[in-house]
């Protein structure tokens, strides 16, 4: 048997949140100390585990509960569904951060053309296909490319960079005010008009991107003046956390 702290420090989990399981009956402990302390037994570990992986899948609690709790719950089955469940997540995630490369590979491509010569661009295309091409967001920027022509491309990417210009104005200002808030939506509508749709999510993972150093820092910076770009980074994410 061990104690709610041993189990605590064991499963990485507070005691608060043992206790909550153990007042909400999803995890009630074999027994008690004579002081009154929870004793988890073997089998207490064991759904332990189970709850703590479909935590990780997101599950809520009260449907983990209704899950652990069902006389036809079978622990060899749940954990085989944990297991693909898992797979899928993980697959997930690694899509996510194709997608979040190839958003930075193409956003070089979409900064100034004179901080690299011809051959660097056509590998950061070629790098970012690779990563991002069987994505709907690609797919959709090269429908929305595919009738341009270079000088047009040039065009909408030098208007793109004319906001970091207009950010760098308000660069000293409070990146909550309603300036700089109109600002990121804006940018946010010029991205779903000419290249793909920019959905809060994906706009929160650009404006990491802008203040994360490299090329495209350097480039926004370039334009509005240094701290730019981490105004901007800062902007949206004040505009995602509100839109939430």
């Amino acid at each position: 048997m061990m104690t709610v702290h041993e189990v605590s420090k064991l499963a990485g989990v507070s005691i608060r949140t043992l206790q909550y399981y153990d007042k909400i009956g999803l995890l009630h402990p074999t027994g008690y100390t004579d002081a009154g302390y929870r004793l988890y037994a073997d089998a207490d570990l064991e759904r332990l585990q189970h709850i703590l992986l479909f935590r990780e899948l997101e599950f809520p609690l009260k449907d983990i509960k209704a899950i652990v709790n069902s006389p036809d719950f079978d622990k060899s089955k749940a954990l085989e569904q944990q297991i693909e469940l898992l797979r899928i997540k993980k697959e997930h995630i690694e899509n996510l951060m194709n997608f979040a490369l190839g958003i930075k590979l193409l956003g070089v491509k979409h900064m100034d053309f004179k901080a690299f010569d011809r051959s660097k661009l056509d590998e950061y295309s070629r790098q970012a296909k690779e990563l991002y091409g069987n994505t709907p967001e690609y797919r959709e920027m090269e429908e929305k490319q595919k009738n341009r022509t270079e000088k047009e491309d040039k065009i909408l990417a030098d208007r793109f960079m004319l906001l970091f210009k207009e950010a760098g104005e308000m660069k000293n200002m409070n990146p909550a005010s309603g300036d700089a808030q109109n600002l990121v939506k804006r940018i946010q509508e010029y991205i779903t008009q000419n290249l793909y749709t920019c959905t809060n999510k994906i706009l929160r993972g650009l404006g990491k991107m802008y203040s994360g150093g490299g090329d495209i820092t350097t480039n926004i910076d370039a334009y509005g003046g240094e701290g730019t770009a981490i105004f901007v980074a800062n902007a949206i994410e004040i505009y995602c956390d509100n839109a939430e």
